[in-house]
């Protein structure tokens, strides 16, 4: 469990909450699950959670895809992933913006705009001199790892709240 996984872990999680399981994406490279997220039965709102199967530098290809193929405007894209400008376990949800040298942000970027939504789960800075490469590649600390769980859940639920209630409300909630 190292720190570049952070967004697949929160989108098992809410995966899990849906209640599917992922299957592959046929040529977009990815792994998809449809379902419903908000309130229960119909009035839940559809989703499409996708894990792009390609290099995390290349995602924006299979991203791009599966949001054509689903027919999904890029306004309703969420992309949960690792920041480093953020202390360990902080949230920020935001609309568009840059891509702040996340290499998979920059690639869904130039795939199909910067205005889709982001779920920022902080990873904090590398210790020391440490490469930010081997950092975001390296396993969670023990005392990171005492806390995982529940940051990850709380990552998962502003997901939530972002699709049902909006990002304004989103951001009052969990951002921090």
């Amino acid at each position: 469990m190292n720190r570049h996984n952070v967004g697949f872990m929160v989108v098992d999680l809410l995966a899990e909450r849906i209640g599917g399981k992922f299957k592959r994406a046929g040529k977009a490279q990815a792994q998809v699950l449809e379902g419903r997220m908000g309130p229960v039965g119909p009035a839940g709102r559809r989703v499409i959670l996708a894990k792009p199967m390609s290099f995390m530098n290349l995602s924006g290809g299979p991203v791009n895809a599966l949001r054509d193929f689903y027919k999904v405007p890029v306004a309703n894209v969420v992309a949960v992933h690792d920041e480093l400008d953020i202390d360990y376990g902080t949230l920020r949800l935001k609309l568009g913006g840059g891509d702040n040298g996340h290499n998979g942000l920059k690639s869904m970027t130039k795939a199909m705009g910067a205005e889709y939504h982001r779920v920022r789960f902080g990873i904090g800075r590398p210790p020391g001199r440490m490469q930010v490469a081997d950092f975001v590649l390296k396993d969670f600390s023990s005392a990171e790892r005492k806390e995982l769980d529940y940051c990850v859940d709380r990552a998962a639920d502003a997901v939530e709240s972002l699709v049902s209630e909006g990002l304004e409300r989103a951001q009052s909630a969990y951002n921090s």
